[in-house]
């Protein structure tokens, strides 16, 4: 399988990242198991969690996600065929302030590390911005991370493109690690924030970008069509949102594009996103080996550019 590169040659991943949050919410650890068997079976080898993932469960204080990918990797023993992604900054307490001091970073980069059974993170990335805190103490503790060899690399998302563009400036004034990855929220029916706030940035840096939400929630997968669809999910509440004019307009032409490719509007959406500029791996999560098999299908689909037009223009 041709990989693509986040933003570093070394650090190849291959074109699709698997969303930890479902790992204990949505799928238990037995079912992480299999799915991550069949995701690694077939070429991929990025996963993207949190130290958060899933706190919003009841019962569930975080931490969940990374020690249930922690537990996998060391049954498989296969961490050095992984790239493993995950996140600081956001409260362990649902609700909580957002945090990026160095004393935090540097605690929850440890506690990170216990969950996941390894000794060093391959992408670790500023979940939230931390307004309060001062860019240069966030990146200084970043890079005495990278300095102890206890993380590779770093990313950031959910930051503003004016804290994006200091942070940058601030790596390149005092030689600390800068962002090489940037995971927005991008798909085919949330495009503007990216492209008109963030794109630029991404291509001026040679930042790989990861988005996430890259199937609007499960909207773009064809699942949510109606009131009595959103059900169909623990996620359906957040879906009716997606329930406008350009949103069905958008599944019309996902319906109509996936029946050209003998596919499914899941891995058009995916494939789409694909085509556009600096996007390193869109990232997915599945709950099941069917729906993880329409992400892997999406790789293999080549849109012409007749049909990007066409999904251009139903997503504007």
């Amino acid at each position: 399988m041709e990989k693509n590169t986040l933003g570093m040659s070394d650090l190849a991943i291959a074109p699709i990242a698997f969303g930890g949050n479902v790992f204990g919410w949505t799928v238990d650890e037995k079912g992480c198991y299999e799915i991550l068997d069949h995701f690694e079976s077939n070429g991929f080898n990025f996963i993207d969690t949190a130290d958060t993932y899933s706190n919003w469960v009841p019962g569930n204080p975080g931490g969940v996600s990374e020690q249930y990918i922690g537990n996998w990797m060391h049954l498989r023993k296969n961490r050095n065929n992984m790239i493993i992604a995950t996140k600081v900054g956001g409260s362990m307490i649902r609700g909580g302030k957002k945090n990026l001091k160095a004393n935090y970073i540097i605690s929850q980069a440890e506690q990170s590390l216990r969950n996941l059974k390894t000794d060093y993170i391959d992408l670790y990335q500023t979940h939230y911005d931390d307004i309060e805190t001062d860019p240069h103490e966030t990146l200084e503790a970043y890079h005495k991370l990278v300095q102890d060899g206890k993380v590779r690399w770093i990313g950031a998302s959910n930051i503003s493109p004016e804290r994006l563009r200091a942070s940058l400036k601030i790596s390149a004034d005092q030689a600390y690690p800068a962002y090489i990855s940037l995971q927005p929220e991008y798909n085919l029916y949330d495009r503007e924030k990216f492209e008109n706030e963030y794109a630029t940035i991404a291509a001026e840096h040679n930042l790989g970008v990861i988005p996430y939400y890259s199937l609007a929630s499960g909207f773009l997968t064809g699942k949510y069509r109606s009131e009595d669809d959103l059900n169909k999910s623990p996620r359906g509440a957040g879906i009716k949102k997606y329930f406008t004019e350009k949103g069905f307009r958008i599944l019309s032409v996902l319906d109509a594009t996936a029946k050209k490719y003998s596919s499914s509007p899941a891995s058009i959406s995916l494939a789409w996103l694909l085509t556009r500029p600096n996007i390193a791996a869109p990232i997915c999560s599945a709950t099941s080996i069917s729906q993880l098999n329409q992400i892997i299908d999406a790789v293999q689909i080549k849109l012409e550019q007749e049909d990007v037009d066409m999904l251009n223009q139903a997503s504007l």
